[in-house]
């Protein structure tokens, strides 16, 4: 019986080795502009097939280090990351920015940190707090359920350093600019222009080929952060999710937000349920419905922004 139990605990300590991983398989370094660097992950929702990765880190490097933004899902995802950054500089990581709570943005700033011990990691005051009451930890098991442990060995580093909206950060004579949208995608969001680039990281506030998950956030309020960021004006448009590209980007997802949210709307003065809206609204999104999540999302949408609607009333 002794042998038997000592026989399983090797098994089981040699399939928990296989799943868990040291790095995430390599995904190319997209460059966008003449110094800043984009991962492009897939669209796919954290899974054991992507490792957990599905969000889009950034590099830009500045005259004598590099900033990143948003490292991504694991200490796996950030171990990628360095690897892939070991390619095209050997200048230390001064600065990492991050963008919401959402850990598959940042439970990768470990990884940054494992190899430079002094980096600053910066986020929205409401990031920091959030991430300090719980949710850091809820992100670290959520992604090691979601990879069947593949992301096992990862910890929440959470950021030590709050930025506001108006901000200003200059590292390495690049500007970086700050901006906080209220009540937007997660209510602890940050927009990241790099001023000299004309380049402007939205966290999950724009997706692009893909529908975000609304739960924590606000339709209004994300349609508040894409005029913001289109104000901005800048050249290029880094989603949290998606390819990156001009403007179009941004105007994508600001127009199935304002399409979706208002005909919620006027449905909910006309009193129909969630389930009576879905067939009426459905062929407003047909430019949508190829992209990832809509499927999954959809439905929950309607059912969101009803609650918002209702809000909004009194």
């Amino acid at each position: 019986m002794n042998r038997f139990i000592i026989v399983a605990g090797l098994l089981l300590f040699f399939s928990h080795s296989l799943v868990a991983g040291e790095i995430v398989r390599d995904y190319p370094l997209d460059k966008i502009s003449d110094r800043v660097y984009v991962i492009h992950g897939p669209l796919e929702m954290p899974n054991v097939d992507n490792q957990g990765f599905m969000n889009n880190p950034a590099i830009v490097e500045t005259s004598d280090s590099i900033v990143i933004v948003d490292p991504g899902s694991s200490l796996q995802a950030g171990r990628m990351l360095m690897k892939q950054l070991e390619s095209i500089s050997d200048k230390p990581v001064s600065h990492v920015l991050n963008t919401h709570i959402h850990g598959d943005h940042w439970l990768g700033n470990q990884a940054v940190a494992e190899k430079y011990p002094e980096v600053q990691i910066l986020a929205h005051p409401a990031m920091i707090a959030k991430a300090k009451a719980g949710e850091a930890e809820v992100w670290v098991k959520l992604m090691h359920r979601l990879t069947e442990g593949f992301t096992d060995g990862t910890l929440a580093l959470i950021p030590s350093v709050a930025v506001n909206d108006g901000d200003r950060l200059e590292v390495g004579g690049v500007e970086f600019r700050f901006y906080a949208p209220e009540d937007a995608h997660s209510r602890t969001d940050m927009m990241i222009e790099v001023v000299d680039e004309s380049v402007m990281f939205l966290g999950d506030n724009v997706l692009y080929q893909r529908i975000a998950r609304m739960d924590d956030g606000s339709f209004i309020g994300s349609i508040a952060a894409c005029d913001i960021a289109l104000e901005v004006g800048s050249k290029l448009y880094v989603p949290g999710h998606g390819p990156s590209g001009g403007k179009t980007v941004v105007e994508s997802y600001r127009n199935y937000l304002d399409i979706l949210y208002n005909e919620v709307a006027a449905y909910y003065e006309d009193d129909l349920s969630d389930f009576e809206m879905k067939p009426k609204i459905r062929p407003s999104l047909s430019a949508y419905h190829s992209w990832s999540g809509f499927e999954s999302e959809f439905g929950r949408h309607i059912s969101l922004a009803i609650l918002e609607v209702e809000q909004n009333s009194f």
